[in-house]
């Protein structure tokens, strides 16, 4: 099965609390903006981590915790401190392929 010499990596960010900046307000006319009927507002989400992993059908490698906004210099370091090292153990003849996603800092 071809899939199986295939090596895959993918990152996600997960927020807090789902922004969209969009609020949206329903009440009867007349009814005043009662603390009952209102909610806060967190700024830019209130935080949330961005986590970054290899997979294939062989294995998962590590969840590693991105610091900082993912650019070109960042995901080459990750890439060299988790791919070389999980394709060695996973694949050790060397026969595979890596799969990257589309995103913009490759």
């Amino acid at each position: 099965m071809v899939e199986c010499k295939r090596a895959w990596s993918d990152k996600s960010r997960f927020l807090i609390h789902h922004v969209d900046g969009r609020v949206r307000v329903r009440r009867l006319p007349g009814i005043q903006l009662l603390s009952s009927c209102t909610a806060g507002h967190t700024q830019a989400g209130g935080g949330g981590i961005m986590l970054w992993r290899m997979f294939s059908w062989a294995a998962l490698g590590s969840v590693i915790v991105v610091e900082q906004t993912m650019k070109a210099a960042s995901y080459l370091n990750i890439i060299a401190d988790q791919l070389h090292p999980y394709m060695a153990f996973v694949f050790p003849t060397g026969n595979v392929i890596f799969h990257q996603d589309s995103a913009p800092c490759h």
